[in-house]
């Protein structure tokens, strides 16, 4: 049956199904979404808890230890990290890439229940949020004023903004920063306490008792009811002057007798920076698995709407936004793909030399890719740079199949039958080769579909889209190409050439020429062929071992992260003090469009640590990339004492949930915290010697100070005076305890009590602190109790359950991953650490690892899967072996492409190589299928036959070459926002395709011969 036949016959058909084809393809262009990358974020949820005025050990052993019990039980969580500071627990779960977050979601909450009874008592119920603290955030706005104070822009942006955009669609958490709540504080002066014989706790329970907000019923005087209200709350400083804190001697004694009433905010001790002026910001973070560039669009559409509900002289701004950099690098992307369009259409031209015979494959192209958008649009997937950068390589697979029909049935026209003719019957002749190229290419991707883990969910879309660009191209070429041969090619001898023609003609006859003499060639020099053929498999090898290894290119985002991490005894005075002048120095910088930093506040942040997120000029006004912007940042914020400053790139792929201040984790494990504090810090000053690296810090925050008073239980029990009641006194006194709540319509505003700033500056201050006694009498802190100062740990960290140390780092220039984890891992053994100490590498660098073990599994499987399709195809297990032999070749010119330029083995590099195998193989498959059909339909001897095809087959090979490597060079050649991830691809292709290329049209040959003979022994064997 000749199943081309069937459409060269109904051409109104075959152009109107092509153009449905194309029409669909673009209504669902528009309707697809738009993301950097495929969705391959694991579900990860945040477990958050406090009891204020707990320090880190005392978090870590009875909340979080109690809650990680639970939360350890549900299935397929992957990861489970935790983060104690001083009041605050934050437990990160990371779970497997098949489970959905809202069935997870669920099992947390349950298990938040069911720990709920072996928790101390807590002020609030500990709470989850579906995000990743270690994720950038997708956006922060700015709240700055000249005129409205710090407290109110506060107010508004949690009381308005924080829950009108956490109900947008993909918003995971919003952070409102850099400020505090409106309160009333309540500033003791301990001497007057004293003088008037007044406890702290007295002051508590007046304040207490001031406020309350309770039912009061109604009246009713039969035509009328009326409610009953109250001045049960005072809500401003000036109406807490005459509140009564007690009565001595008959006198009323109010609260500015013993300290000052003032309006300000709960947390004193908080700022917040954005480009040097102090400012309020609101961070928001996406729900994993969120489409970023759609939540973005969300909250931003609701900019204008919130910003009128702010007080006036609030300026509303946008500082960071992470979509401008994913926008310039898809429409980068898309560019990259006209232009391999237009270079693939114009190859077509310069071989063919007709106007008429180019517009054939010129529409297969863009049927093919333009039709792909549907299958796309069906299957829900989405335009990122991978499955844009797998159209892009498409371009020089599609135009394949059209190449081969259209060239076939240029033959048979050449030979003097007409276009309807030679299209029936070249159509006819081809169609086997053309399905075999195309299904054997799309078993190359079979192993990639098939793989699980965080790689194959990433290039799974990218597979995916690449076949089926690549399965409408085998049944365009079936279909509409041939249909088009009959209907727009004309005969040579009706068609007049110009001088272009003829020289270009003349140069395929010199290159054609050349080309047979070197052929027969190697056909006489077979054995130093074959040898040839077996050294690339050894070269392969070699630079299989050589070439540095790497998981994921990494992009210029032109977003920072940064992290200022001090002297774990510094004061909050003097950490904003470091904060101001590296804020400072980074603004200044030529290519630094904003920068903002906060620290102080809680949120599971320490006193020593300030954070940053910088946002560098678009690409093409920076002079400099983001990695050499931290390079000379970093000699600068050197010159800041004290505040040692970690800069970092924001990746759109991140692995992990702990937030570090480096892009790679390495953590240390073990079963007690003495033990992994003993052993940290002597990894940690072997990796800063090493050169190779960058950045090297820790999480390790065990040398804070601490003020320990030791109480002289007999004279407390003598006094009447309990523990408890000291430590009440004390959290009253430096604690800022929140002691009373007035409640408005949108919020609920704190009445924070401590003593007079004067008294909490130095540890000396203890001694003006009294205590009430069983007598009635007020008692010196310092009759009963002595302090002494010792270390203190700022943080404590749990990985899996157990105490943990997490070392992060970045790479130094020119230095890949691969080669980090090896010299890591051989300075752990250098300082021989104990066995009950586990070093593991984390988040991306763990991934990395478990790539790396399957990169060769991937391409042996894909070699497989080519040869199982090939061997069903010919029916043969001989000349499948001819075919694959055609690949070594192209896998060395991909790895010594990438080690001339200098670039990892990446996860993208093997993908380019995995590509290889399915281009490179096309030149075997048409090489041997020509054979095969010269041997059994014209009788010729093995020899004559496959040079026969290498002749023949020689201007279709280098025209579906070339055309797949100028479809790669956009790639190669990218440079603006996103480039890093495309080059490694072009890169591979377009070395792979030129060794390939000027080896495999002189093997091949030889190889076929060789196995030929090799099939004939077996024959004669099995006939004996």
């Amino acid at each position: 049956m000749n199943f081309p036949g069937i459409f060269i016959k109904r051409p109104v058909a075959t152009t109107l199904l092509t153009i449905g084809l194309v029409l669909t393809g673009i209504v669902a262009f528009e309707l697809l979404p738009v993301s950097p990358l495929p969705q391959v974020d694991f579900p990860t949820i945040g477990v958050n808890a406090g009891l204020p005025g707990a320090d880190p050990e005392t978090m870590a052993t009875s909340v979080a230890a109690p809650l990680e019990r639970q939360l350890g039980r549900i299935a397929g969580v992957t990861e489970m990290t935790s983060t104690n500071t001083r009041g605050g627990t934050s437990i990160t779960l990371q779970f497997d890439l098949n489970r959905d977050i809202n069935g997870a979601a669920r099992d947390v909450q349950a298990a938040i229940n069911a720990a709920r009874s072996q928790l101390p008592p807590m002020p609030n119920n500990p709470g989850y949020r579906k995000s990743n603290p270690a994720d950038a955030p997708v956006l922060i706005l700015a709240l700055t004023s000249d005129t409205v104070p710090r407290e109110k822009m506060y107010d508004a942006a949690s009381t308005i903004l924080q829950q009108k955009l956490s109900q947008v669609d993909g918003v995971g958490q919003v952070f409102v920063g850099g400020g505090a709540l409106p309160a009333v504080r309540v500033e003791l002066n301990p001497t007057a306490l004293s003088h008037y014989g007044i406890s702290l706790e007295d002051v508590r329970g007046a304040l207490q008792a001031t406020n309350a907000n309770r039912p009061k019923g109604q009246l009713t005087d039969g035509g009328r009811s009326l409610e009953i209200d109250t001045n049960d709350q005072l809500r401003k400083a000036a109406e807490y002057q005459s509140v009564v804190v007690a009565y001595r001697n008959g006198a009323a004694v109010r609260l500015p007798d013993v300290g000052e009433v003032r309006d300000s905010v709960e947390d004193v001790r908080t700022l917040g920076l954005v480009d040097a002026k102090p400012a309020i910001m609101v961070i928001v973070f996406r729900q994993p698995g969120a489409n970023i560039i759609k939540t973005v669009d969300n909250v931003i559409k609701l900019v204008p709407q919130l910003e009128a509900q702010l007080p006036q002289g609030t300026q509303f701004s946008v500082v960071v936004d992470r979509t401008p950099p994913i926008r310039a690098s898809l429409r980068d992307v898309e560019m990259s793909l006209v232009i391999s369009c237009i270079l693939v259409v114009l190859v077509v031209f310069f071989f063919l030399r007709s106007a008429r015979a180019t517009i054939i494959p010129g529409v297969a192209v863009v049927a093919s890719l333009v039709g792909t958008f549907a299958v796309m649009y069906l299957l829900g997937y989405s335009l990122n740079n991978l499955s844009l950068m797998a159209l892009t390589i498409g371009t020089g697979f599609v135009v394949d199949d059209a190449i081969v029909v259209l060239e076939n049935i240029t033959r048979h026209m050449e030979r003097g039958e007409t276009p309807f003719e030679a299209a029936m019957k070249g159509a006819k002749e081809i169609s086997f080769t053309v399905i075999s190229m195309s299904l054997s290419l799309v078993a190359v991707f079979l192993p990639l579909l098939l793989m699980g883990g965080m790689v194959g969910r990433l290039f799974r879309e990218f597979a995916v889209t690449l076949s089926a660009a690549i399965l409408t191209s085998l049944v365009l070429s079936l279909t509409s190409t041939p249909m088009l041969c009959a209907a727009l090619l004309r005969p040579p001898r009706e068609e007049k050439h110009g001088r272009l023609y003829r020289a270009i003609g003349r140069f395929f006859d010199l290159l054609h020429a050349g080309y047979e003499r070197g052929v027969r060639w190697a056909l006489a020099h077979r054995r130093l062929m074959l040898g040839l053929t077996i050294a690339t498999l050894a070269i392969n090898v070699l630079l299989w071992v050589t070439v540095p290894k790497g998981f994921f290119p990494q992009q210029d985002t032109g977003r920072l992260m940064g992290a200022i991490q001090a002297a774990q005894n510094i004061s909050f005075q003097a950490m904003s003090q470091k904060l101001r002048q590296v804020v400072e120095i980074v603004k200044n910088d030529p290519d630094v469009e904003h920068v903002v930093g906060f620290t102080g506040g809680g949120g599971g942040s320490t006193t020593n640590v300030a954070r940053m997120f910088i946002a560098l000029k678009p690409f093409d006004r920076r002079t400099a990339t983001a990695d050499q912007v931290i390079g000379r940042l970093r000699g600068k914020l050197a010159q800041v004492p004290g505040a040692p400053t970690f800069l970092q790139v924001a990746q759109e792929l991140r692995v992990g949930g702990r937030m570090g201040n480096a892009l790679y984790q390495y953590t240390l494990k073990g079963e007690t915290f003495q033990e992994v504090n003993l052993w940290a810090p002597r990894l940690l000053a072997k990796l800063r010697s090493l050169p190779q690296l960058a950045d090297v810090n820790s999480d390790q925050q065990n040398s804070g100070l601490q003020t320990t008073l030791v109480i002289d239980r007999p004279t407390a029990a003598r006094l009447g005076i309990t523990p408890k009641l000291i430590d009440s006194t004390l959290a009253a006194a430096f604690g800022q305890s929140q002691v009373s709540i007035t409640y408005t319509l949108l919020n609920q505003y704190h009445v924070v009590m401590e003593v007079a700033p004067q008294y909490w500056q130095s540890p000396e201050s203890l001694k003006d602190i009294f205590l009430p006694t069983a007598s009635g009498g007020m008692t010196p802190l310092s009759t009963i109790a002595r302090y002494e100062s010792a270390p203190a740990s700022l943080a404590v960290n749990h990985q899996g359950q157990f105490p943990s140390v997490t070392i992060s780092f970045n790479l130094a220039p020119g230095v890949a991953l691969g080669q980090a984890v090896e010299i890591i891992q051989r300075a752990a053994n250098d300082i021989h650490l104990p066995q009950s100490i586990q070093g593991t590498f984390m988040g991306t660098a763990q991934a990395f690892q478990d790539a790396l073990k399957s990169q060769p599994l991937l391409i042996l499987a894909a070699l497989a899967a080519v040869y199982i399709v090939l061997g069903m195809l010919y029916e043969s297990t001989i000349h499948p072996i001819t075919i694959i032999s055609t690949l070594p070749s192209a896998g060395v010119g991909a790895l010594l492409a990438l080690l001339l330029l200098k670039m990892d083995l990446s996860i993208i590099a093997i993908i380019g190589i995995i590509l290889l195998i399915g281009l490179v193989k096309k030149n075997g498959i048409m090489m041997v299928d020509f054979a095969l059909e010269a041997e059994r339909r014209d009788g010729k001897e093995p020899e004559e036959a496959i040079l026969q095809a290498c002749l023949q087959r020689f201007r279709p090979i280098m025209m579906t070459t070339m055309a797949a490597l100028l479809g790669a060079l956009p790639l190669a050649l990218a440079v603006g926002s996103g480039s890093e991830l495309r080059r490694p691809l072009g890169v591979s292709i377009i070395g792979g395709l030129i060794v390939s290329q000027m080896l495999t049209l002189f093997t091949t040959p030889v190889v076929y011969l060789y196995l030929d003979r090799c099939r004939q022994w077996f024959v004669r064997r099995r006939g004996r």
